[in-house]
């Protein structure tokens, strides 16, 4: 008998928890030797700076670079690039970076300020960080929607400098990505990957700038890296395999969501896609239509490890049961491919981005809906957000005491302080309350 192309699970199992949590698992290990070749760039890089990053662009990436202008693209290439590119791809670049812009523009935070009874302001501070590094990958892949999605939201925010660094293997670059670089506004663009280029970011080197945040995906060297340089700067997240979760009633065309679980299984081998719904013959359906589709995909092979490793069709007993599972699962995507969507979205509370109705598909917020695509993953939508402008922006707050105010605040901390046995503390308020 054939192994079945998916795994067909019913909430109803004895084993469900197990095969759950089984489904669900995935570890970030830390690979020694990668650790110890990352630490290696990390502390070779803030050395010999500029020189390192030669040595490195030349070793991984097959270049003959011999100085450290030929790393930098210029604004006459940037340009060149982007007047390369079909028409209509620019054109789409533009209009998605048009609605990613509205959309972030809605996230912007102002500083505030009001006087409390005592006569003391108080308030916050909103400023924007003054330079961000964007890395995005390089090579097979080409990812313009990763430069859109992560700059648009820091210039909203008013970050002074925006860093895209990209490798260039063999000494190629993506016209599509230094395209989407201009559409955006990135101030500079540096052809160095891996963690050299995170190691560059975080600690500066003449050529290039360091930075306060680095964001952006990458491969294991680069994960490892941001991991490694968080606290001399901030990082976005460390990111796990894609995710996606449906929810359907058995009413929308099973083509339709085979589709969009193979929208998120293409990504990667280790990606994740599972459907919950109460009709069993629905199930059915979704299967036969996996099995139809699945061929004629060009990353076809891709798809069927990660569906086939991490995928799953699962029976609940109604959508009370699939929304409580949706919340244990915390997906980066939810589609809620039903009628009334709404009925629905109270209850959940856990996910990374929520696709409402059976004619939102995933793929629409991946690149041109509006809303950012850097999601939490692996669970981590229990307590993290999408990437937004908020990420590009720090508060400090504002404390502003009158004469008055100061010796009444003055009265409280001086107990409390004193309750602590920090008499410094006390007596700088003390002195300080009116006689």
């Amino acid at each position: 008998m054939t192994q079945a192309l998916i795994k067909r699970v019913a909430s109803s199992d004895n084993d469900f928890d197990d095969v759950l949590a089984q489904l669900l698992a995935w570890e970030d290990t830390q690979n020694e030797r990668v650790l110890s070749a990352v630490k290696s760039i990390l502390v070779d890089v803030k050395r010999r700076g500029d020189l390192a990053l030669i040595d490195y662009t030349n070793k991984f990436d097959r270049r003959a670079v011999a100085d450290s202008s030929e790393l930098l693209i210029d604004r006459n290439q940037i340009e060149s690039a982007a007047a390369r590119i079909a028409p209509e791809l620019y054109a789409s670049l533009a209009d998605a970076a048009e609605r990613i812009r509205g959309y972030h523009e809605k996230q912007k935070q102002d500083s505030w300020q009001y006087t409390d009874a005592t006569g003391a302001i108080l308030g916050q501070k909103i400023t924007p960080l003054d330079r961000v590094g964007l890395y995005v990958p390089g090579g097979k892949a080409a990812y313009p929607s990763s430069v859109l999605m992560a700059a648009i939201p820091a210039k909203v925010a008013g970050v002074t400098e925006v860093v895209l660094v990209s490798p260039a293997p063999d000494g190629i670059t993506s016209d599509v990505v230094l395209a989407a670089a201009k559409i955006a506004g990135v101030d500079q663009v540096v052809t160095v990957g891996g963690a050299q280029a995170v190691a560059a970011l975080a600690y500066g080197t003449s050529s290039i700038p360091k930075v306060d945040k680095i964001v952006g995906p990458g491969n294991i060297y680069v994960a490892t890296a941001k991991r490694e340089v968080f606290g001399l700067v901030d990082i976005d997240m460390i990111a796990g395999p894609s995710e996606i979760l449906i929810v359907c009633d058995g009413a929308t065309d099973p083509d339709w969501i085979a589709m969009d679980l193979f929208s998120q299984a293409e990504h990667d081998e280790l990606a994740q896609a599972i459907l919950l719904s109460p009709d069993a013959q629905f199930l059915d359906a979704v299967q036969s239509s996996i099995e139809t589709l699945l061929p004629s995909l060009e990353r076809s092979e891709v798809v069927k490890q990660s569906i086939t490793n991490r995928g799953a069709l699962i029976k609940v007993a109604d959508m009370d049961e699939a929304i409580a599972l949706v919340n244990r699962i915390a997906p980066e995507h939810l589609e809620l491919s039903v009628d009334e969507p709404e009925r629905y979205l109270g209850a959940i509370r856990h996910a990374g981005a929520i696709f409402m109705g059976r004619h939102t598909s995933e793929s629409l917020g991946d690149y041109c809906a509006g809303p950012n695509h850097v999601l939490p993953t692996s669970g981590t939508a229990r307590f993290s957000s999408p990437l937004g402008v908020y990420d590009y922006q720090k508060r400090s707050s504002i404390i502003h005491c009158s004469p008055q105010s100061a010796g009444e605040l003055g009265k409280i901390a001086s107990v409390l302080a004193r309750s602590e046995s920090l008499e410094a503390h006390a007596r700088s308020a003390e002195y300080r309350i009116k006689k």
